[in-house]
């Protein structure tokens, strides 16, 4: 494969989708799935061919407002339609170069002119199975220059260059930890993908490998190339099975491609990659716990020294990052490190994907620059809290993160500043709670989680966390008492200071936030036995004894 290959493809794609007028993509994410989009897809192709219009109907991954689904977008116009059925096919089909319908027209201009889009700038546009429609926008470009036109050094160089930070929740240089691997010492070199996402609320990698999973692999490529390595594997759960099957196909076509496997584009570099199923312990996503159970062993974490750059699969260097990481390897190679560098806060550059959900009215993917104001994510991206409630807290970093109040939604987005509020940027999970959340209660669900997760090895988080989930079950049940609040808070630094992994070390985040912030509900609790939310057990008790009374 070549440079020119590469584009006489795209132009063969160009040139067989410039024979239809209009062009329908259909949203085959899961949540437009679960509503009927197959059978929609069907339809319009159906109406299309009833009509005698010259309609190519395209499946594509996640669009991003997932609450507004079936989602169908129709150009060359740019339209957008929202919770279309398949009986709503003809009208769309018949609509087709004249006026839109106007009951399914979906009118989201906030939502989208706030974002920026990186590594979903393909969303909604390509079909996942199809390599040719990713060549066609630009795919596997920038593989051909990093292999034809760039030196391993100079690839770690336009990474860092670009300020790129882990996207799996540690936040730590991408540049940097190419960098490190690339000078280890080793006659053998892995590259890891984790795609291992388990944080309630979370679905930012499983759309990307849904939805353009090509790029996915390309960015695996380029690291390859970079720090010497000849072997990946991706590391999915298995309950993703149409992530592992999209990114099968596109394995395959990677490969009859030859841009993966042997003297990759006439070049003497080697590299494929596996896929290694994931039972869905989310104590693997960690790293040492990941590579545990790709080596077939349990997956539980590792004290480090030494990290995976120097001893990882099989005690050889591993790079690892994540799915979105590696999405945004082949726009930084294609338009330089500076580009994205650009973008963003002082600390915390590009764009950053989140996933909406909870109490707001446009759930679903949105990809925003780093620095952005939580409030403009919430209130002008997401649309806000429905239903006439008011806005509580937003939850961030998943389980492992803090709840951030109301008066503090005019900071900018950025890794250093969810620290300092007491959460964490996490993979990009981002729950929006409102005023009928209680926040002891929400402490308690997310403690739960850590606690069911937790792989046992080490004390603090095995012990830790179940006598936090104890503590905080007392205060919600309203039997708890202030001695129990002042050893709950001994706890979580406990916890936080003593445990083995990242899993343990932030599990008391949701704790400690809600107590910095909603500290007098958890008094509420203890000293009026009261939720003012309803949500506790005792709220019960207190309506049957005041009926009694």
């Amino acid at each position: 494969m070549t440079i020119e290959e590469l584009e006489q493809i795209a132009k063969n794609v160009q040139q067989e989708n410039a024979k239809y007028d209009f062009e329908v993509n259909v949203c085959m994410d899961l949540a437009c799935a679960s509503q009927g989009a197959g059978a929609l897809k069907d339809a319009l192709e159906k109406a299309a061919e009833a009509a005698g219009k010259k309609v190519l109907v395209r499946r594509t991954g996640c669009m991003g407002p997932c609450s507004h689904g079936p989602l169908v977008r129709v150009d060359p116009e740019a339209t957008l339609y929202h919770h279309v059925k398949a009986e709503n096919a003809p009208s769309i089909v018949y609509g087709l170069g004249g006026s839109p319908v106007p009951e399914l027209q979906c009118d989201l201009n906030d939502h989208f002119d706030k974002q920026v889009r990186v590594v979903l700038e393909n969303a909604g546009l390509i079909d996942p199975e199809k390599v040719d429609d990713y060549i066609a926008h630009d795919g596997y470009k920038a593989l051909l220059t990093v292999l034809t036109e760039m030196t391993p050094n100079g690839v770690v160089h336009r990474i860092t260059e670009s300020g790129l930070r882990g996207r799996g929740g540690g936040g730590y240089p991408t540049g940097l930890k190419w960098g490190t691997v690339a000078k280890a010492k080793g006659d053998v070199k892995y590259v890891v993908c984790n795609g291992d996402e388990g944080d309630p609320g979370a679905f930012m990698d499983r759309s990307v490998m849904e939805g353009d999973p090509h790029r996915v692999i390309e960015g695996m490529a380029i690291a390859a190339y970079a720090v010497g390595a000849s072997k990946g594997f991706i590391y999915v759960r298995a309950e993703y099975p149409v992530a592992v099957s999209r990114l099968t196909t596109a394995l395959r076509e990677a490969r009859r491609h030859g841009l993966l496997g042997n003297n990759i584009c006439n070049t003497p570099f080697n590299f494929d990659v596996e896929i290694r199923l994931g039972a869905g312990a989310f104590v693997c996503g960690e790293e040492t716990a990941l590579i545990a159970s790709i080596e077939g062993k349990r997956g539980t974490p590792k004290p480090r020294p030494p990290y995976p750059a120097s001893s990882g699969l099989w005690g050889k260097p591993t790079l690892i990052n994540n799915v979105e990481t590696y999405a945004n390897i082949a726009p930084i190679v294609r338009n330089g490190g500076k580009w994205f560098h650009d973008m963003g806060s002082e600390r915390s550059k590009g764009t950053k994907v989140f996933a909406l959900t909870g109490k707001i009215a446009n759930t679903g993917l949105v990809e925003v620059p780093m620095g952005i104001k939580l409030r403009e994510i919430i209130e002008d991206i997401g649309g806000g809290v429905p239903g006439g409630h008011k806005f509580k807290a937003v939850q961030t970093g998943g389980p492992s993160g803090g709840c951030i109040p109301e008066e503090m939604l005019d900071v900018g987005v950025s890794y250093d500043a969810l620290v300092k509020m007491g959460s964490i940027m996490g993979s990009g999970g981002m729950i929006v709670m409102d005023d009928t959340s209680c926040m002891v209660n929400v402490a308690r669900f997310f403690i739960e989680f850590c606690m069911t997760e937790s792989c046992g090895k080490c004390i603090p988080c095995r012990a830790g966390t179940a006598q936090m989930f104890t503590l905080l079950t007392r205060i919600c049940n309203g039997t708890g008492t202030i001695d129990d609040l002042a050893l709950l808070e001994d706890l979580c630094v406990t916890v936080k200071e003593t445990s083995l992994c990242g899993l343990g070390q932030t599990a008391p985040n949701p704790v400690l936030s809600t107590l910095k912030y909603f500290r007098n509900e958890y008094i509420e609790h203890i000293l009026d036995k009261h939720c003012r939310a309803g949500v506790c057990q005792m709220a019960a008790v207190e309506s049957k004894n005041e009926v009694m009374a």
